[in-house]
């Protein structure tokens, strides 16, 4: 029955390696057999890169919250940072990352945007409140509210003048919009109406007749550009709070590929030599070790592809870092091992009672490493918190090829008696082989 569910394990191992080559596969995996008429092609994964990888620009916003009372500044944050990201995900920006923190008293909203390479652009899209009012002039001569906003909008389009050529916004209403707009024409045939954007008049069109159908467009001497931006503006709605920028930065591709190719540099010569030191030393159980450690990267890599996480290059240091405690946990257990053999055990037996007594210790430290990586995603930013997922996620997976494949592969080579005590133990004399 141990023998079957040895067999089992490998079985399933191997189905997780497959899944995990397809995800991994560069471009996704395409599979065509003509005789069959087979063409399967599997799902592409990309891996999300952060700015100090792919360039793009960074931009921090302090967020005014004196007038939000404080049991609804929670609210009021988290509504800026969904009209941000609705903001930007209209703009085209592929993987953004827009996040809220505190620092001190300070409510902050962090805006990543890799790729975008002019920051004013982006600064004018996302830091516009796009406040839009409808005013006609009252008795007195001045602007009056009749009462229909942009809360009033159902969809903004960008659009063309069919006579002009001219960019223009076509506005649709809701239902309470539409009623509103068409009372409000029909009190002022042959009067204009203004349209108000953050307290700035940027169209009056003068009122023919009785508009009904809850459609407008606002005109003006719009380029291309302003009006697909205030389109998105108008869609995504108007900041709930007023923000401001404390600081900007763009990080050039060109330090990004040059990082890249150090980062995989360094990775991969870390990882050789840690495989040459495992092997050399530990002889045969090294080997099934550095087979975990391949499967250990190639499980990571799907799991980064699959979850989306952004990858930077504090991440990089955190999986390189994470390599380690992967071959930390077999150089426990296998030590384990080695002290239970030179008490006089069986090989059989020191694999068994090495992985139950490293396990404590594996335990231990990996649930510690967990802890501080959640104490730094919850209380850090930017970076700090990429670290801190990639940590994370390389101590799970490290636990599972540690304790899961190298015991498995363990416990096939010792039942078919490919190795022997003095190839795990050095130095150990060869009659105690048994």
């Amino acid at each position: 029955m141990k023998k079957r569910r040895n067999w089992i394990k490998v079985v399933f191992i191997l189905a997780l390696l497959l899944v995990a080559v397809v995800i991994d596969w560069p471009g996704g995996l395409k599979i065509q057999y003509k005789p069959w008429k087979i063409d399967v092609k599997a799902p592409h994964f990309s891996i999300k890169q952060g700015l100090d990888l792919q360039g793009g620009t960074s931009i921090t916003y302090k967020a005014d919250l004196s007038k939000t009372p404080g049991n609804q500044q929670a609210d009021a944050m988290s509504s800026l940072q969904k009209v941000i990201e609705n903001r930007i995900n209209a703009f085209g920006v592929k993987e953004p990352v827009i996040q809220t923190t505190k620092v001190g008293s300070e409510n902050r909203l962090v805006v990543e945007l890799p790729g975008v390479s002019d920051v004013n652009e982006a600064m004018d899209l996302i830091g516009k409140t796009a406040q839009l009012d409808f005013k006609t002039l009252g008795p007195t001569g001045q602007p009056q509210s009749i009462g229909l906003t942009g809360k009033d909008l159902s969809q903004a389009t960008q659009v063309y003048d069919p006579n002009t050529n001219q960019p223009e916004v076509s506005i649709t209403f809701n239902g309470d919009g539409a009623k509103k707009f068409e009372a409000a024409t029909a009190a002022n045939v042959g009067k204009p109406i203004y349209i108000f954007l953050d307290g700035q008049v940027i169209s009056a069109p003068k009122v023919n007749e009785k508009i009904a159908g809850g459609k407008a467009v606002i005109s003006g001497q719009f380029t291309l550009k302003d009006a697909k931006n205030l389109a998105i503006q108008l869609n995504a709605g108007a900041l709930p709070v007023p923000i401001s920028v404390i600081q900007q930065q763009t990080v050039g591709a060109t330090l990004g590929q040059t990082a890249i190719k150090e980062s995989l540099f360094a990775g991969i010569v870390g990882v050789l030599l840690v495989m040459l030191f495992m092997a050399l030393y530990y002889r045969l159980p090294g080997v099934i070790a550095d087979i975990a450690l391949l499967l250990y990267s190639v499980f990571v890599l799907a799991i980064f592809k699959v979850f989306g996480v952004t990858l930077t290059l504090a991440g990089v240091a955190a999986f390189i870092l994470s390599i380690g405690m992967a071959v930390d946990a077999n150089v426990l257990i296998f030590e384990r091992m080695k002290e239970e053999l030179h008490s006089g055990k069986s090989l059989a037996s020191a694999v068994e009672v090495g992985f139950k007594r490293a396990w404590t210790s594996i335990r231990d430290s990996n649930l510690a490493s967990i802890i501080t990586a959640t104490i730094l995603f919850a209380f850090g930013s930017g970076m700090i918190r990429g670290f801190a997922v990639v940590l994370i996620i390389g101590v799970l997976t490290s636990m599972f090829t540690a304790v899961n494949v190298s015991r498995t592969l363990l416990r096939i080579v010792v039942k078919r008696k490919i190795f022997t005590k003095s190839a795990l133990y050095l130095g150990a004399p060869k009659e105690a082989d048994k």
